[in-house]
């Protein structure tokens, strides 16, 4: 009898060290060139799980309430709703070919760009009914917001171009050459940061005039920029030369660069400030604490699955305010930034009930 039990006991030893602790932080990992999810343990940095998803995933957003995370699975055709806090899938929705998404400020529309089939679609946030098509050009890529929720703004990789559309009579409103593959764009103190792929820099665009402007060189496969959760700097990266930047969010001038190989692409933070960021080119995750010395080194990695793209980092632990990811600009619509940096934790207010962004973050 203790023969046969034997295994028994040991494959439930085994299915109990894959789970996350009580109140470990997770981050989250979307492996696009495997289909999966990496669910890691941030204290450990051990991977607790791997999620399998249907073919392709590239990003992932908080719904407006912040209860549900949701990756999209561009070659699934999928969207899939998971609570953050455990990893457990709660829904899962067909939706065409979900490459990059947001939601509006206000929580009433999802707007998602997709890049195969050349297609931006408004879906009403609540129950996902399509309420217009547009095919603006080549490759829509990312999404943007403006704060009040009145326009969105999507990249075209293939047409060099950014597209603004108006939200109450979704109608598209212009169209702005920028450079060869535009990819991420934010929102920043009224104005849009674009990052230009297929170049080494990035722009900046006036909505009211649509005039272009060059900020800031990174160096080649520009690629986005990231606000930190305190509003004091933008992170922005460039996945062929391999580079992350921290720029100056008043005067748009770059402070410093740090060179990680693997190809910087998405960034999440931490309530400690660290950034971690996945390394598309060699399957891993990097960890920095921008506020080390350069003289010790300032980064590790960690193995994930092929291809990472979209992260998120979830705090779970004791001690770490509820709201810490309405502090993340990018938490409640993608990487839309702050307009200003954020006020003293305890002065935040709490999350609205029906998905209403808190005044604060508008």
């Amino acid at each position: 009898m203790r023969t046969r039990l034997l295994p028994v006991l040991i494959a439930c030893l085994g299915a109990l060290s894959l789970a996350p602790a009580a109140r470990a932080d997770l981050l989250y990992v979307l492996n696009s060139g495997e289909a999966t999810v990496s669910v890691i343990d941030a204290t450990t940095r051990q991977e607790v799980r791997r999620m399998p998803v249907l073919r392709e995933p590239h990003h992932l957003v908080l719904t407006p309430d912040g209860s549900q995370l949701v990756i999209a699975d561009s070659g699934g055709n999928e969207l899939i709703f998971v609570d953050p806090a455990t990893g457990e899938v709660k829904r899962r929705e067909r939706i065409s070919n979900p490459y990059h998404l947001e939601y509006s400020p206000d929580g009433r529309f999802l707007v998602v760009a997709s890049l195969r089939r050349d297609q931006v679609d408004i879906y009403d946030a609540a129950t996902l009914a399509l309420l217009q098509r547009f095919r603006p050009g080549d490759m829509p890529s990312h999404v943007a917001f403006s704060p009040d929720s009145r326009r969105v703004f999507v990249t075209m990789q293939g047409s060099r171009a950014v597209v603004a559309f108006d939200m109450e009579t979704r109608a598209q409103l212009w169209t702005a050459e920028v450079g060869p593959e535009p990819a991420g764009i934010i929102w920043h103190r009224g104005k849009l940061i674009v990052g230009i792929m297929g170049s080494d820099h990035f722009v900046s665009i006036d909505p009211e005039t649509q005039e272009v402007s060059r900020v800031f060189t990174l160096g080649r496969g520009a690629h986005t920029v990231f606000p930190s959760p305190d509003g004091r700097a933008l992170y922005a990266t460039s996945r062929v030369d391999s580079r992350l930047a921290e720029v100056d969010p008043e005067t748009l001038q770059v402070r410093r660069v740090w060179n990680i190989p693997g190809g910087p692409d998405c960034l999440t933070f931490d309530p400690e400030g660290r950034i971690w960021m996945t390394l598309r080119w060699v399957g891993r995750v990097a960890v920095l604490d921008p506020s080390r010395p350069d003289a010790v080194p300032q980064w590790e990695t960690l193995r994930v699955g092929r291809s990472p793209h979209g992260i998120f980092f979830k705090p779970r632990r004791d001690g770490v305010a509820g709201d810490f990811p309405w502090r993340l600009a990018g938490a409640t619509s993608g990487t839309r930034p702050l307009q200003a940096p954020l006020p003293p934790r305890a002065a935040r207010p709490a999350a609205l009930p029906g998905g209403t962004t808190p005044a604060a973050l508008r």
